[in-house]
């Protein structure tokens, strides 16, 4: 009987044997860490990053060609040949830059400013520059602070998701808050008169004003002077090579002046001029 009974154990045992190595791999391969970003260029030889579109002087994107052009370009090639890599502009907006990392469809997007909410989800680098923020607004009004602003007949416009988004509610709390997409159909409202201020970081408003310069003056405003820092974002992942390496490059070239020469040249495209830039603005 005891014969008999262990026969059928082993029976029972070599039936359960698949199932036990496909439970086995399956766990394995749960337990598995996801490719790294800094494994993924070197397999893949493709950095992938946003393209913003709008976004002027970072990027601008000629519909014709299709080619990328704008102050990020030159940063994003410099990185691409440290890596040995091709480039690959995934078109994305400020507002959802984040997911596109998050979602791992892109590597990195320049100029995102980090915030609480924002490094639950991504990580982000040392600082490329510290940028003060202020507004384009309709022809007679003048502002000079955020008080100035700050009023209940004001509709304040911004592009939805980005931190001027964040800033205009935080210190423009009364206004008339109008959110668009993206920043050029905020910078249109104005122009239509559907909008009386456009909230800008100073190198976004600067850049419109060269483009266009009916838009009339880029109003920095103080009291407070809000300026924070623009980092790079990446995913979150336990593999810090590819952040160490962007940190070391951002430190590098912002330490001989290229990183400044690379956004002086962007504004320029865009008709600004040297004497235009605000004292303030760090990079």
């Amino acid at each position: 009987m005891t014969d008999h009974v262990s026969r059928r154990g082993l029976a029972a045992g070599a039936a359960l044997l698949p199932a036990a190595a496909l439970l086995a791999s399956t766990s394995a391969k749960a337990a598995t860490p996801a490719e790294s970003t800094f494994d993924r260029i070197a397999r893949t030889k493709t950095l992938r990053v946003a393209g913003i579109t709008g976004a002027l002087p970072y990027f601008s994107k000629d519909l014709t060609t299709g080619k990328w052009q704008g102050a990020c370009v030159p940063m994003a090639e410099s990185l691409a040949k440290i890596f040995g890599a091709k480039l690959e502009y995934v078109e994305a907006t400020w507002g959802t830059a984040v997911l596109d990392i998050q979602s791992n469809k892109i590597d990195m997007s320049f100029a995102l400013n980090p915030t609480p909410e924002r490094a639950l989800s991504i990580r982000f680098t040392h600082p490329m520059i510290i940028h003060p923020f202020g507004c384009l607004a309709k022809h007679g009004l003048n502002p000079k602070t955020w008080s100035d602003i700050d009023k209940p007949g004001l509709r304040v416009a911004y592009d939805i998701g980005s931190l001027h988004e964040t800033v205009a509610k935080r210190f423009a709390p009364k206004a008339q808050h109008v959110g668009f997409a993206q920043q050029g159909q905020a910078i249109l409202a104005l122009q239509s008169g559907r909008a009386d201020v456009v909230i800008l970081a100073a190198l976004l408003g600067l850049a419109a004003v060269g483009k266009n310069p009916s838009l009339g003056p880029y109003h920095l405003l103080t009291d407070p002077e809000v300026a924070l820092p623009s980092c790079l974002g990446i995913q979150q992942e336990p593999d810090n090579r590819f952040r160490d390496v962007l940190n070391a490059w951002l430190d590098f070239n912002r330490g001989i002046g290229t990183m400044r020469e690379d956004i002086i040249a962007g504004l320029a495209a865009e008709g600004v001029k040297r004497d235009q830039i605000p004292a303030t603005l760090s990079f």
